[in-house]
């Protein structure tokens, strides 16, 4: 049987994960279409498939092995790779799923044309994997999917050790692009009609580390911002993630005055207890986050916050529990980002005792999504009756499009045509 490159004509893509894994999927995509191939929809029958998969939770996992017995049941003659997170950890696991014909690590995702040429359908499946250690190059990516919103990512890998975390064993040390190559993507992105871009990576606010014609290269991500702020064209930046130990007041008062950076952050918290923090190898304490969120709050009481928190860690008691709990209740910020501790292998928080039994860790997560949702619509009363920019993304369901304010509101009305990639005046209500 001759290469199945010489027989492909479509491929499909599914990503699990994180923003960063939808940047890149996308990337992939244009490479893919560039060598020929025709992009499909995923739910349809495809020549290639691709899973860009993520390994944060249990949950990608299963879901990656059912995908995959998905796709063979649909189209058991099409090839089926995997990439991402997963693929790297566990490629053995992954190339013993019956029906997965190419695993792609972390160095490989975007050399898959090349891989594919040389493939033939029934052999056993390809793996392309090395380690992490050797992983340091950057590449650049960026979402697409329609003009009004991108994800570029900017930044790749985590020299943190947190003890949940599998990500340095996924994605390699922390590096970046540089911020001449950002704000050359920036403008060409502009040129397309894009709006809004969302600045994403692994360790965002760790930005600046990379090499460039054999010399080390040290920016940092306020002089980005400063930069991309320059940048005409684009009318909004969002900042993914970033921790708050690097979260500089610097930083903080730039997004204030900033034409263009908007009043949203993301900081990931994981836990309001200060035990816990040290047991999650986390580098600040709930004081330090408390103070981050106040000057916010000061320079741009408009301003939303995101949290990301983690229940059910290992040592987590219940009065453990009820400090997050009472910690994010004062707290002034607008919503949560609930996620329920998961056993991941190769990692320092397996050694920790005791282990929270699952039907507690899901009840935690159950109070949280709870709070969460209050935090949400007081944050929402507080602006009623004002008027806010509001960007107006792509159709919706019923004939309905949806938008978001500056500092995150989400509005939904009846669709417009002449409304799509706009700038509107919105009065809440």
């Amino acid at each position: 049987m001759p290469p199945f490159m010489e027989q492909v004509k479509t491929v499909a893509f599914h990503t699990l994960g994180c923003k960063l894994n939808f940047s890149e999927t996308s990337s992939i995509s244009r490479l893919l279409e560039q060598d020929g191939f025709v992009k499909t929809d995923f739910d349809g029958t495809a020549d290639v498939y691709v899973i860009n998969t993520c390994s944060v939770t249990d949950n990608a996992d299963k879901e990656c092995r059912m995908l995959v017995r998905r796709i063979q049941r649909r189209a058991p003659g099409s090839m089926v790779v995997i990439t991402g997170c997963y693929a790297q950890l566990k490629p053995q696991e992954i190339a013993s799923i019956e029906g997965v014909d190419l695993v792609l690590g972390a160095a490989e995702k975007f050399n898959i044309a090349e891989h594919l040429k040389t493939l033939t359908k029934g052999d056993s499946a390809k793996i392309c994997s090395c380690d992490i250690e050797d992983v340091n190059s950057f590449h650049a990516s960026y979402s697409l999917n329609d003009r009004t919103r991108t994800f570029l990512k900017v930044q790749d890998g985590c020299d943190y050790t947190c003890a949940f975390c599998t990500i340095p064993m996924a994605r390699g040390k922390s590096r970046s692009d540089s911020v001449e190559n950002v704000v050359k993507h920036a403008n060409d992105l502009a040129a397309t009609g894009v709006k809004e871009i969302v600045l994403t990576g692994v360790n965002l606010g760790d930005f600046g580390k990379g090499f460039e014609g054999g010399k080390k290269r040290e920016e940092t991500f306020f002089e980005l911002a400063q930069e991309l702020d320059k940048v005409e064209g684009i009318s909004r930046y969002r900042i993914s993630s970033i921790e708050p130990n690097l979260l500089t007041n610097e930083i903080i008062e730039f997004v204030a005055n900033s034409r263009r950076f908007m009043p949203h952050f993301h900081i990931p918290l994981q836990s309001g207890s200060n035990e816990i923090l040290g047991l999650m190898r986390r580098r600040y304490r709930r004081e330090l986050y408390a103070e981050k969120v106040a000057l916010i709050k000061q320079f741009m009481p408009h301003c939303a916050i995101g949290v990301d928190v983690i229940v059910g860690f290992p040592g987590e008691s219940d009065a453990h529990f009820q400090e997050t709990y009472n910690f994010l209740h004062e707290l002034d910020v607008s919503y949560l980002h609930v996620f329920t501790y998961s056993e991941r292998a190769n990692t320092a928080a397996l050694d920790i005792k005791p282990v929270v039994p699952v039907h507690i860790r899901n009840e935690r997560n159950k109070m949280l999504r709870n709070l969460s949702h209050k935090k949400q619509q007081f944050f929402n009363e507080q602006h009623l009756d004002q008027t806010r920019k509001v960007l107006f993304e792509s159709l919706g369901k019923d004939g309905m499009m949806e938008g978001y304010t500056d500092n995150y509101i989400k509005v939904t009305t009846p669709f417009r045509q002449e409304w799509h990639n706009q700038l509107i005046d919105w009065e809440l209500r």
